[in-house]
């Protein structure tokens, strides 16, 4: 699946999302660890952050 395709579905892949976010994957992982990443959905062996998800966390990022 391209880059675009998956945009198209309402879904980023874990680089697609750090690359939108701009964030490196080792913090990506890291606040994922601290309880503290987006939600994720697991398709097959892919893991995969909706819309929605990155948008929560991206609210839930700007509280002080």
């Amino acid at each position: 699946m391209s880059q675009q395709e998956s945009r198209k579905d309402g879904t980023y892949t874990v680089k697609q999302f750090c690359k939108s976010h701009n964030i490196s994957r080792s913090m990506f992982y890291k606040q994922l660890k601290l309880g503290e990443g987006p939600r994720l959905m697991a398709v097959g062996r892919r893991r995969l952050i909706s819309f929605e998800a990155a948008a929560d966390w991206r609210q839930q990022m700007e509280r002080p």
